[in-house]
């Protein structure tokens, strides 16, 4: 299967099981690999023939910056959700990054992965 990459997408959102954390929106990156085929679109050379992922980055932007989960993890299951309910994304693979979440350290992570049943 072909492989779509949305990297480091930065949004803001709030994030955090800490009280400090429930006020302020904070940075979070994403990354998305999307599996799908791509074949259709590569010989046609049409948008309508594949998958439109500047959309798709608007529906997992906005699903990012209107979210309030206590956890990356939480997020990053929604954000799989929202991935996978486009017909033409077969599987994908989602990567959560909170950085300066820990002192004395850049950014702490989540990384899952998820397929249409």
């Amino acid at each position: 299967m072909d492989r779509i990459f949305l990297k480091d997408l930065l949004a803001r959102c709030i994030i955090g099981a800490n009280e400090a954390e429930r006020h302020d929106k904070q940075n979070v990156i994403v990354n998305l690999v999307l599996w799908t085929d791509l074949s259709k679109g590569g010989k046609s050379d049409r948008i309508a023939d594949t998958l439109d992922y500047s959309k798709l980055r608007n529906s997992v932007m906005d699903t990012i910056e209107s979210s309030r989960f206590f956890l990356i993890e939480a997020l990053a299951e929604r954000i799989a959700e929202v991935c996978l309910a486009e017909p033409r994304v077969q599987r994908v693979q989602v990567t959560v990054e909170k950085p300066s979440a820990l002192r004395f350290g850049k950014s702490v992570g989540v990384e899952i992965e998820r397929e249409r049943p």
